[in-house]
């Protein structure tokens, strides 16, 4: 491990009885909870030349030693020569326009050809950054906007922003069942009892909001501009089928194939042939961690999406309906 600096401070006698983890965040403010907490398990901050533990009591007057690591250890992802669409890049912020298909972090069953793998080949100044800069996810079959912090300081304002819930995310979705009019749903998810691989919604769950509007309604179906409030995994999938209208294509939370009644051959096709959730991310909005300024992202709706779309509509004319956007 290379070593961008080394910080070794004797801890006050104020500070006694305080948990460790605590008293990181107080004395250093420019990192973020989850970047100390790293070099914590990383074993790269000692008191009294020992590793650490977040929980441990601080006595007051031992030193504290933190060995900052250099931006470039890369741990145990590699950099792989991935196309990326860069949306947006300056020093401090990279915006991703995720395709359908791609997953964000290597893990037992994808453990390369990532977001996080393409990511440290294009932008390797990455590799020292908590997660290489991610600070939220898509699931692997979800398209569409991604931020991602470009150092420490952007990455603690992204987190704080994600924490405060002031960065905006606005979805299109597609989903089976034809609604009369906006929600939200406020339903807690948590782990499925059963199945550890799902979510639902259940009691003692984590707290978690969805709003969602009509952009269009089909003959059997309902295209929907949908916005996370909380960002819990699963999200928009377990609310929209809690509500019994689960997104097209669910391949977890879409249960079976509904073809309206009527439908010509090329919407059954388009219907048939979706094996991911129509969702994608179309807009995200954060405040720029240097100057606060409110920047804002649109990434046009992936041709799939389109193309289903497109079948939708054209089933709504072949019976005598115009597709409506109900206020």
């Amino acid at each position: 491990m290379s070593l961008e600096k080394t910080i070794r401070i004797r801890l006050a006698a104020e500070q006694a009885g305080n948990r460790l983890d605590k008293v990181l965040v107080e004395m250093f403010p420019q990192y973020s909870r989850s970047c100390l907490q790293g070099w914590l398990k990383s074993r790269y901050i000692t008191v009294n030349d020992k590793p650490a533990t977040s929980k441990q009591k601080v006595q007051g007057d031992e030193w504290l030693q933190v060995d900052i690591p250099r931006q470039g250890e890369t741990g145990d992802v590699q950099a792989e020569a991935i196309d990326l669409s860069v949306v947006f890049e300056d020093p401090d912020l990279i915006v991703i326009n995720k395709p359908a298909g791609m997953v964000v972090h290597p893990a037992a069953g994808n453990p390369g050809g990532t977001l996080q793998n393409a990511l440290l080949h294009h932008f390797p100044e990455l590799a020292g950054l908590p997660r290489s800069g991610i600070v939220h996810r898509l699931d692997k079959e979800t398209s569409g906007l991604l931020v991602i912090a470009r150092n420490l300081p952007a990455h603690k304002s992204l987190v704080e922003q994600l924490r405060q819930r002031t960065i905006s995310r606005e979805y299109v979705a597609i989903v089976q069942g034809r609604l009369v009019a906006g929600g939200t749903v406020d339903a807690p998810i948590g782990r499925h009892p059963q199945d550890r691989k799902r979510m639902c919604v259940r009691q003692g769950g984590r707290k978690a909001i969805t709003h969602y509007r009509i952009s269009e309604r089909y003959r059997q179906h309902t295209c929907l501009q949908v916005i996370l409030e909380t960002g819990r995994t699963h999200q928009i999938r377990v609310h929209m089928a809690h509500i019994n209208k689960p997104i097209v294509g669910d391949p977890v939370y879409g249960g079976r194939l509904r073809i309206p009644a009527g439908s010509d051959e090329s919407l059954k096709r388009q219907l048939g042939l979706f094996k991911r959730q129509a969702l994608h991310a179309a807009s995200l909005g954060v405040l720029h961690p240097a100057n606060g300024k409110a920047l804002q992202w649109q990434a046009p709706i992936p041709d799939d999406m389109q193309a289903l779309i497109a079948a939708l509509r054209n089933d709504c004319a072949q019976h005598g309906e115009v597709p409506d956007a109900p206020r």
